[in-house]
């Protein structure tokens, strides 16, 4: 089924279902957001069992542990088989902490859709953020 010993980091992010696509998960190893021992990693890294990763997603950083590398998506019931979660609570409740509304990216009731010019605004805003 696409397991091996060996599988490029992007490929297996992409399996495990951290990226919706692997192209994303590609761009977040290019742009150092995806550590292995504290070090940026790039995506033709080889992952082995074992390892620790390290995925910045802002404002969280998640910490998963490699049970076994696989190179084919797997449905989300198996994902567990194939890695598990590390992250500590205190990251957790972070995450929460940013979705409640008034934290960032409120916007009156009624006031529409952003423009354009706006969206624009937003993206480079949030592209900022997540480069730290």
């Amino acid at each position: 089924m696409g397991i091996s010993n060996e599988v490029r980091i992007d490929k297996f992010l992409w399996s495990v279902r951290l990226f919706k696509t692997r192209s994303t998960a590609t761009e977040a190893c290019r742009k150092g957001r995806v550590l292995i021992g504290g070090l940026p990693v790039k995506p033709s890294r080889n992952v082995v069992a074992g390892e620790i990763i390290a995925l910045r997603r802002m404002p969280v950083i998640f910490s998963y542990k490699v049970i076994e590398p696989i190179s084919s998506r797997v449905s989300a019931k198996l994902v567990p088989n194939y890695i598990e979660d590390l992250t500590p609570e205190e990251e957790k409740i972070k995450l929460l902490a940013a979705r409640s509304p008034g934290v960032f990216g409120f916007r009156t009731r009624g006031s529409g859709r952003p423009t354009k010019k706006e969206r624009r605004v937003i993206d480079d805003l949030l592209d900022e953020i997540q480069d730290w």
